[in-house]
């Protein structure tokens, strides 16, 4: 028998700890209101006797007390009920002193690998890893019901970041407003920070406000490099009034400052990358930053921001030093490059830069490609014009609904009257709902199955509305970076941020995870096949945003479908899943589920093929999606990759090319690090397994992960296909 504990986690049966209890409770009690040890064995009997595979801890106690007042035993089952109680209360009041002992000593599995861009060990990370096991302590005792923490452990459905939740002030993912803090001026900690008058001053002070942004939620957020391009050209100005003071001929003066406006390009850029890869956050790690590359967002600044993203490209290809001064793979920042008909046409202007991109991604794997046509056929504001803007962070994207009426509710001060607005809007947080655990849940009867997929959208509609709820009663004080200083809204003190949860300014996000796993079981068949498992897949995803349709005309919340870039959790799912179904072939049979939509990772398909399918369901995820396909190195073969890259142009609004650029510091080796059969990294060339002398840059699901993976995540990293050819190597 299996006994299913208060957490959800499922252990064997002990008869042992029932005879313990009541043992316990004995001693509390008069002689003549004792149980003898035989009777204690004959109430052993009878809950063995149930044959049940499976009980609940609580239902075995409810036994207990039933049999010990069956022998007219009424003052001990009421010693027993108070000592059930007393453990209950000690169980609530001391959840944290296993998981800080576990962090503090290293010896959790859970904590060593729960973010792939975190060092468990490092004592920046550990302080934010001890308050994060207070606030979940909190979260779970105090401010979430029953029956959401009950679905959250037994991976029906999984509240994110519980970890810092019991601040009400911290949200997910930002789009920041550079813009108007540059231009405009800010303020960090206090201390006025004014427009810069060069681009080298903008990329520093741009650093600091990244950091400090980042340090007051606990999402990815991004910015464009449109916004730093004003420097760029006030920079060329004041070289050219320096050279002109000399009275040097006018082709001299043009020459010199356009000299050193490159090596000021150099500088900024460099400064930029060296500083967002230094710097650490109070979440204990790199700002999760993405960077976006977007040409068609100026006109007027064209020029300057061609010339800062081909440095930003050429320095990213390049990589960072890692301690043993060898040229490795970055974790930060993300870059998003934007396809567009400037930069897509081989005869172009800026088609160069696109070229740039490509060998980027074949040796760094990024950037990754917004595909500017798709996406404004897909995100059409309220006039029904497209729109093209970047995510937040590595995949949220906001919707455009009402984007122009809302008019300026953030008073930011580079608001355009009836121009749609993007920057400085932000996403609530994620709750996401498990799919192959509906479909396990109603036994492939599918009139069950939609029973269930309605019940267990209302309880993720609940924990969506509890942290909404926990949001509107923050004001402007909590995070003056944010709501006060411009990087998402410029409100006055003390001012309630209520009406930027509502009216489609910020979203909220209804995650899913599982779709390929869920169809499979329900159809036998994957949603790739063209036929009747996609037809089933499509239809999931309708009804999801069936669901948030229905929350938002409702509530005035933009509640939107996430494809959730679920890390640790596919992990957690696939176990929660095996605990309460077993091992089915196919189904729950490895240590992860797949990712949102995706085609799973060990289905041999091929790129075009893999992204065109894609396509269909990123559409159904308008809150957040992100697609990719899985290389072999192609440094030497970008016309394979500037193929791809046309590809998803014309295909697919959002998408990454997936390569190996890994080192091993014992030996030299550059290429993959390879995973054996027990899930261990280790160098193909001399064998090595530390860690610590390993470089390894994996994609984990979104971002790039630097720091390895959990036993579950490592397993799906093994056991991805190649989907495309080296026709170089053949």
């Amino acid at each position: 028998m299996k006994i299913i504990k208060r957490d959800g986690h499922i252990v064997d049966y002990c008869p042992d700890k029932i005879e313990t209890a009541i043992n316990k409770a004995n001693l509390e009690v008069e002689e003549e209101e004792r149980v003898t040890e035989q009777q204690i064995r004959n109430i052993i009997k009878y809950i063995e006797g149930l044959k049940k595979k499976r009980m609940l801890v609580e239902d075995i106690q409810d036994v207990i007390e039933m049999r010990l007042m069956a022998l007219g035993k009424y003052a001990l089952a009421k010693q027993y009920i108070t000592y059930r109680y007393t453990r209950e209360l000690v169980r609530r009041s001391n959840t944290t002193d296993l998981s800080i002992k576990e962090l503090i000593n290293g010896e959790s599995e859970y904590w060593n690998t729960e973010n792939s861009n975190k060092n468990a060990t490092v004592v920046t990370t550990q302080r934010d890893y001890l308050a994060g096991i207070t606030s979940t302590d909190i979260t779970r005792r105090f401010l979430l019901p029953e029956d959401v923490v009950k679905a959250h452990d037994e991976g029906i459905i999984h509240f994110h970041d519980a970890d810092y939740f019991a601040q009400n002030a911290l949200h997910n993912c930002d789009l920041i407003n550079l813009e108007d803090m540059l231009m405009n001026g800010t303020n960090i900690n206090g201390v006025m920070i004014e427009r810069p008058h060069r681009f080298l001053t903008a990329m520093t002070i741009a650093t600091q406000l990244i950091t400090a942004v980042n340090s007051s939620q606990y999402g990815g957020c991004t910015i464009t490099l449109t916004h730093l391009a004003p420097f760029v050209r006030s920079s060329y100005e004041n070289y050219l009034k320096k050279y002109k003071a000399r009275k040097l001929p006018k082709d001299q003066v043009e020459k010199f400052a356009k000299e050193d406006l490159k090596r000021e390009v150099i500088d900024g850029v460099q400064t930029f990358q060296y500083q967002i890869n230094s710097m650490t956050t109070t979440n204990g790690q790199a700002p999760f930053l993405s960077v976006c590359m977007y040409l068609g967002e100026t006109e007027e600044y064209k020029e300057e921001l061609a010339m800062i993203i081909e440095e930003v490209l050429k320095q990213r290809t390049a990589g960072m030093k890692n301690e043993k001064g060898v040229y490795i793979t970055p974790a930060f920042p993300k870059l998003l490059y934007v396809l567009e008909e400037d930069n897509m046409n081989p005869k172009g202007k800026y088609y160069y830069l696109t070229k740039l991109a490509a060998k980027c991604t074949a040796k760094r794997m990024v950037p990754d490609y917004i595909s500017e046509k798709v996406m404004k056929e897909l995100k059409k504001n309220e006039y029904g014009e497209g729109d093209c803007y970047p995510c937040m962070g590595c995949r949220s994207f906001l919707t455009p609904d009402r984007s122009i009426s809302l008019g300026n509710i953030a008073k930011a001060k580079n608001y355009v009257e009836g121009k749609g607005k993007y920057y400085g809007r932000f996403n609530q947080g994620v709750v996401t709902i498990n799919l192959p655990d509906i479909a396990l849940t109603s036994g492939k009867d599918m009139d069950i199955f939609w029973k269930v997929f309605d019940e267990r959208l209302e309880l993720c509609h609940k924990a969506l509305q509890i942290r909404h709820k926990r949001l509107s009663k923050v004001t402007s004080d909590v995070a003056p970076i944010l709501w006060q200083h411009g990087a998402l809204a410029r409100l006055e003190k003390g001012e309630s941020i209520h009406d930027l949860l509502h009216h489609g300014y910020s979203t909220i996000s209804l995650g899913y995870a599982g779709l390929y796993e869920c169809v499979k079981y329900m159809t036998g068949h994957s949603h790739t096949d063209g036929g009747k498992g996609k037809e089933f897949g499509l239809a999931v995803m309708e009804h999801l945003n069936d669901a948030c349709k229905k929350w938002k005309a409702e509530e005035d919340i933009d509640y939107s479908v996430y494809g959730t870039p679920i890390e640790s959790t596919t992990y957690k799912f696939a176990k929660c899943l095996r605990d309460r179904f077993g091992k089915i072939k196919g189904i729950t049979d490895r240590d992860y589920i797949t990712n949102s939509y995706h085609v799973p990772v060990f289905e041999e398909i091929d790129a075009f093929t893999k992204l065109k399918l894609e396509s269909e369901f990123q559409r159904l995820s308008p809150g957040g999606a992100i697609s990719y396909i899985e290389t072999p190195n192609l440094e030497n073969n970008l016309d394979t990759v500037m193929e791809v890259i046309k590809f998803i142009y014309d295909n697919i609004m959002y998408a990454e090319l997936n390569t190996k650029s890994d080192y091993c510091q014992e030996c030299g080796y550059t290429g993959e690090i390879l995973i054996d059969e027990n899930l261990e990294w280790y160098c193909p060339n001399c064998g090595n397994r530390d860690h610590d002398k390993l470089n390894v840059a994996r994609r984990t699901c979104g971002y790039i992960g630097t720091n390895f993976w959990n036993k579950g995540r490592t397993q799906e990293i093994k056991e991805r296909v190649i989907h495309i050819d080296n026709k170089d190597d053949e």
